[in-house]
């Protein structure tokens, strides 16, 4: 079994989210594992025997076998996804629930979307109460449970009978994006309105998130079934999804429109929940963006992961990452005009962006590109982009998670990361407090652990 792979910020093990691999019960060809056309969710219940993934503690020879362990886990990260239906019924969310007027929270539809496993066909051991269970991302199990722990079963036989292949980064983001960003689907989808009733902000990095989540080996046995993993690869496919679900949304006249008015949640929200003042001696705090050709006071659209992917393509596709950059100005440019301008130039932007996704996908990323990308997040022609708040998070998780990943290859000793934490560490507390964020501060902070970093190369 492979070691736990290390992350920066100490907040655990890192790899693919967990996939759900063989037991030896069950001969292949028995009629139980036949393919059922309404597939239904079983239920964590279902997984969690002793001889699968119920254990105290890791004691398999392919598996772990303590996933639930490790998903029920009461403080981590890792746990979070089964804590997310109890969280319905903390004080903050049935005050939410009753600004929005949607009932309870812990049954109403509006969070259930993304709190508990998505609507469906359920099975007798399926409760709504385990929150984000097994199923939630692996998909529902009745069509590929029985072939899942068969002896000679294979991965590829169990993803054609219903299980997601997560390892496939493009469909991991996809399936996490439907909740940690938003979905076209009913009820999976945090508006502005939802969040001014009190909703936490909404913040996604794909190889980050899976490292807080994964609950399974990325040692021999995954990769042979299931390919190497590249976690400088995950972190660019993941900005590029983020980026394509972003601009998807927004043309929808379901999603981006809220009234008469655009869906603002779209919007930075530092640009307008700022100081302001009629005091003639006030200074605004807002400072200009050089990736933003808008005029003043017009509200301008998160570009969070088009600061990341300008970063990554200036080392990896140039060419493709000019005409990235190209469209990227053509759509603020656009949004200042009117929306059907701002939707025609969004599905310009999201070709980009696709064009920077099959670049990334078949290009060997190593070491070099890694401490390449790294220093082109905080280099000069980036780091002016630095002037709101979530902009600045990706940069310092961006900067974090891909220190990670010279620790995994072996590039960088564990020890010597860790001597760099205190910079990290200061760049994480810059963008701990929306309401304190400084970009300044945080430029200067984010620079000091580049820096550091760079010392290591």
């Amino acid at each position: 079994m492979g070691g736990r792979r290390y992350i920066a910020a100490g907040l655990g093990a890192t790899g693919f989210m967990a996939a759900l691999l063989l037991v030896l019960f069950r001969p292949l060809g028995s009629p139980a594992i036949a393919q059922q056309n309404s597939p239904t969710y079983v239920g964590v219940a279902t997984c969690g025997g002793t001889t699968c993934h119920g254990r105290s503690e890791a004691d398999g020879p392919v598996v772990r076998q303590d996933e639930l362990m490790i998903w029920q886990d009461p403080a981590s990260p890792a746990g979070a996804h089964s804590r997310a239906y109890a969280i319905l019924r903390d004080p903050r969310s049935q005050i939410i629930a009753q600004r929005l007027g949607i009932g309870q929270a812990s049954t109403a539809p509006e969070c259930l979307g993304c709190h508990a496993t998505p609507p469906g066909q359920r099975g007798t051991r399926f409760l709504t109460t385990d929150g984000v269970g097994c199923e939630s991302c692996h998909g529902p199990a009745s069509g590929w449970l029985s072939s899942h722990y068969a002896v000679g079963g294979t991965h590829a036989n169990n993803v054609s009978r219903g299980l997601v292949p997560l390892e496939n980064p493009r469909v991991r983001a996809g399936i996490c994006l439907d909740c940690h960003f938003g979905s076209a689907e009913q009820n999976r989808f945090v508006t502005h309105r939802i969040m001014a009733a009190g909703h936490p902000r909404i913040s996604f990095e794909l190889d980050l998130f899976t490292t807080l989540q994964a609950h399974h080996q990325d040692d021999d046995d995954y990769r042979q079934r299931k390919g190497q993993s590249n976690a400088l690869q995950t972190w660019a496919i993941g900005q590029t999804m983020a980026l394509e679900r972003s601009l998807t949304l927004f043309a929808s006249p379901s999603r981006g429109i809220e009234g008469m008015f655009p869906e603002f949640y779209f919007f930075d929200c530092h640009s307008c929940h700022r100081r302001i003042s009629d005091d003639t001696n006030f200074v605004p705090t807002a400072m200009p963006n050089p990736g933003r050709p808008i005029p003043s006071g017009m509200p301008p659209y998160n570009d969070e992961n088009m600061i990341m992917l300008s970063a990554a393509a200036r080392v990896i596709a140039p060419g493709a990452g000019q005409r990235f950059d190209r469209d990227v100005r053509a759509f603020h440019l656009a949004i200042a005009r009117d929306r059907v301008s701002a939707v025609a130039a969004a599905a310009r932007l999201r070709e980009s962006a696709r064009a920077l996704a099959a670049a990334f996908a078949s290009t060997a990323m190593g070491r070099d590109q890694t401490f390449a990308i790294i220093n082109a997040i905080t280099s000069e022609a980036i780091s002016p982009r630095f002037t709101d708040y979530a902009g600045s998070v990706q940069a310092v998780m961006a900067t974090d998670t891909l220190l990670s990943s010279l620790v995994n290859d072996g590039t960088v000793p564990a020890a010597n990361a860790a001597r760099i934490r205190a910079d990290i560490n200061i760049a994480y507390r810059a963008v701990r407090d929306p309401n304190a964020y400084s970009p300044g501060e945080f430029r200067a902070s984010l620079g000091r652990a580049a820096a550091a970093i760079r010392r290591l190369r």
